[in-house]
């Protein structure tokens, strides 16, 4: 029987389980995760801080989970060591003896990542972070959060990137007064250009967070707050450490494999050392955009067809992302290249700004194809765009109808009109067709959807999609018998 061993029970641990599962049911599988929890979802962090979500309902796996796909589950335990001559694996619970050493075939790490913090005097303690100071990573940090942030105390957040914004609006939900601190100029610099930046932080200042952009921490002081590089204040009695993260290689490295800013992998998901593969945050692949769940879930499903030899010609070529801010009363997505100047003479770039509305659409086209989209405060035109991207077909000639989401593709006016191969659900490339056969295998129900098919558990922007086609699905088709 063929041994694979998975370092990390993250989502992406989680679901290369799940898909060796589902493609062989006789492969051993043992799991060793860090985090005492079940694996959940990361992306849906921002609502446990918000106090809209239980940290129950952000569970990937129910305790019987392990038992019910015979899959050797171990909660709270490290992976102390890598003997690649004798293709086995260390491990222990934190703090205890080593237990016996576990054998592989085939060893995939995925470790995640580590946040970063900021060398500013006074955040971190012997190693640790400082009392007052917390990560925004997991979901012990959110119980921390949840147990220090009260309603009208001041908090800073440390970083305006992606994470940063969903933790200062998850804050801001509960009543805190928030001022984020980033060292761009404008926010998620990554994902947007500085016209998007300034609309939303025209948007989220509206509902009381405060920014102070171009800007670094230079000192906290306990109970007190942050002293900035221009030698401003910034009061605080916590601060919300969201400044980024690093890939967790620090086992690799001890293992001796090939590290660069991550575990470097080849198409195959193969480190330096071809019995060990890496997937998700802590591996680096051309392809990959760190931070995000869909490359982490792609690498599963490849990986998850080569070791148990369903496709052993898959490989990994990198994926197209679409990003989505998970925030409450704020909607908004970027994808492809949305760096490309309006003047671009290769490229076709139209802009609508209506910052008093929060509304920023940015579109760019070549040779009639999306190429990248920044769409903020219109999901209508934010859903189209995607489509459009995913599958390479042709924009509707009426850009502006487009960006203003007025105008639909022919072959998407409604779900009838959408093909079977149509991605309903980029987070998990879930398509129509995999929608419209769980229902008719008898998922009549969102929840039974969601379980059945895993739309809608990622960023959650796909529901109202997924509504739409169980809608049609009962006023068009028989119902299931």
């Amino acid at each position: 029987m063929r041994r694979v061993v998975i370092v990390g029970y993250g989502m992406a641990g989680a679901r290369l389980a799940d898909e060796l599962r589902r493609r062989d049911q006789d492969i051993s599988i043992t799991v060793v995760g860090a985090e005492p929890h079940a694996a959940y979802n990361r992306v849906l962090l921002s609502t446990v801080v918000a106090g809209t979500m239980t940290p129950e309902s952000t569970r990937l796996h129910d305790e019987r989970w392990a038992d019910e796909h015979r899959v050797d589950l171990r909660l709270g335990w490290e992976v102390r060591e890598v003997d690649r001559a004798a293709r086995t694996v260390v491990v222990g619970r934190a703090g205890g003896d080593p237990e016996p050493a576990i054998p592989y075939d085939a060893l995939v790490l995925a470790t995640g990542s580590v946040p970063w913090v900021p060398p500013a005097e006074g955040l971190t303690e012997d190693g640790r972070l400082a009392p007052g100071v917390v990560a925004f990573r997991t979901l012990d940090d959110c119980a921390q959060i949840e147990a220090k942030a009260g309603k009208g105390m001041p908090v800073a957040v440390l970083g305006g990137g992606l994470l940063g914004i969903e933790a200062a609006r998850g804050l801001a939900g509960r009543g805190c007064l928030v001022t984020v601190v980033h060292p761009v100029g404008h926010l998620m610099e990554r994902q947007l250009d500085p016209a998007a930046g300034g609309v939303l932080a025209r948007t989220l200042g509206k509902l009381g967070i405060e920014f102070r952009l171009n800007s670094m921490a230079t000192k906290y002081l306990p109970g007190d707050g942050l002293i900035l590089d221009d030698g401003t204040h910034v009061p605080a009695e916590l601060v919300v450490v969201s400044a980024g993260v690093r890939a967790e290689t620090s086992l690799a490295v001890r293992a001796g494999l090939t590290v660069d800013r991550g575990i470097v992998v080849d198409d195959a998901l193969r480190t330096s050392d071809p019995r060990i593969h890496a997937i998700g945050d802590c591996a680096q692949h051309p392809g990959t955009v760190s931070g995000l769940v869909q490359p982490a879930w792609d690498q599963a499903a490849v990986l998850a067809d080569r070791l148990t030899g369903t496709d052993p010609s898959a490989r990994y070529r990198g994926t197209s992302v679409v990003t989505r801010l998970k925030a409450r009363d704020i909607d908004l997505a970027a994808l492809g290249d949305v760096h490309t100047d309006v003047d671009c003479p290769d490229s076709e770039v139209l802009c609508f700004q209506e910052p008093s509305r929060g509304r920023y659409a940015k579109l760019v086209l070549r040779d009639d194809r999306v190429t990248g989209a920044i769409v903020l405060g219109a999901p209508d035109a934010a859903a189209t765009i995607t489509q459009l991207y995913d599958r390479g077909i042709p924009a509707p000639t009426d850009r502006l109808a487009l960006l203003l989401g007025r105008a639909l593709p022919a072959e998407a006016a409604s779900p009838a009109d959408l093909p079977s191969s149509a991605v309903i659900c980029r987070c998990n490339t879930v398509s129509k067709g995999q929608i419209v056969s769980a229902w008719r295998a008898g998922a009549e129900s969102l929840p039974q959807l969601a379980e059945a098919t895993r739309a809608t558990t990622g960023c959650g922007g796909c529901k109202d999609a997924v509504c739409g086609l169980l809608d049609w699905l009962g006023a068009s088709q028989p119902a299931p018998a």
